[in-house]
């Protein structure tokens, strides 16, 4: 068996310095995160604008009550998320919008209805932070699937994939473009082998969430075997895709925990599948710390995300196991 054969990761790593994201990656990413920012504000820049067209037919704040369809935008600028709604009595509801035109909307006189705009877009700001924090993880996702995707194409490989949300397993067509944008797993055949992949998985014996788990059985078997046989794993990894420099080690901290937790529980139950590492950031104490991994036998493979040779090895590299 061939160096590269045995260690898949020498096909697209010299050396630890491969590993180490340049600066051009860090500032090409953070552009990337700002216009999904962007991208993820327009739909409430579009409700604030409604609601203060709907606003400008009230003279005074308490005429607010009188315009019917925009209870929820008053509920909102009183600084209530939508989830919050589900838990609260309709008198809550009341009491919170008549909480906010005696607190802030009359104290601001004639420009009540600018007040009530800036407040409706403070709250859909928290939202929208929240949803950014886990940006990172799902662009990376979105990038490493369209590579597993496209290495399954170009190899006339036949796959289906999983929507995130019906959890509903379709056969692939010719327009599958952007589906890794709503995809939580991919499964295909490899030498009449079943392989499935499935994103932000929960292994009951490792009693955590996994990024990536690969397995050597179809949807269906895997549906009816469920997930706790250990020797179903053919390989797991954890994919980070924060860009900040600043929190790299930390991210490469949980991941090497994560996959500490995974050797071990797998161990006790007396096998050993492939991990392996995909990270977005990472800094040179960090990519010696996994080239070490890697060149011990711990980890498979690993790839900085940034590189696009990188992430096309080790997509056939799991396309291929």
């Amino acid at each position: 068996m061939s160096k590269t054969a045995s260690r898949p990761y020498r096909r697209h790593l010299k050396s630890s310095a491969a590993l180490v994201t340049t600066y051009e990656a860090t500032r090409a990413g953070f552009v990337a995160l700002a216009l999904e920012k962007n991208r993820r504000a327009t739909p409430h820049v579009a409700e604030a604008r409604a609601l203060q067209e709907a606003a400008v037919q009230a003279k005074k704040p308490a005429d607010l009550l009188k315009i019917k369809g925009i209870e929820a935008g008053l509920l909102t600028a009183a600084g209530l998320s939508d989830k919050s709604l589900d838990h609260l009595w309709p008198e809550d509801k009341a009491d919170a919008i008549q909480g906010l035109i005696k607190n802030f909307l009359k104290p601001a006189g004639a420009k009540f209805i600018e007040e009530l705009v800036f407040r409706f877009l403070l709250t859909r700001g928290d939202t929208l932070g929240g949803s950014m924090r886990n940006v990172g993880g799902a662009l990376a996702q979105r990038k490493l699937t369209r590579a597993i995707i496209s290495t399954l194409t170009i190899a006339g490989v036949k796959y289906q994939w999983q929507h995130a949300r019906t959890k509903r397993w379709t056969d692939m067509t010719d327009g599958d473009a952007e589906i890794e944008s709503s995809l939580r797993g991919l499964s295909w055949m490899n030498d009449n082998r079943s392989r499935t992949l499935v994103y932000n998985l929960k292994v009951p014996f490792v009693e955590n969430n996994v990024d990536l788990c690969l397995f050597k059985i179809s949807p269906k078997e895997l549906t009816a075997a469920g997930y706790g046989s250990p020797k179903s794993y053919l390989a797991l990894g954890e994919l980070k895709g924060g860009i900040d420099p600043a929190g790299a080690d930390e991210h490469w901290k949980t991941a090497r925990t994560a996959l500490d937790r995974i050797r071990e529980a797998f161990s006790k139950a007396s096998f050993s599948p492939h991990t392996f590492f995909v990270g977005a950031a990472v800094e040179k104490k960090m990519a010696h710390e996994i080239w070490k991994q890697l060149n011990s036998g711990a980890l498979a493979n690993a790839a900085n995300l940034n590189e696009e040779n990188q992430v096309a090895s080790i997509s056939r590299w799991l396309c291929r196991l």
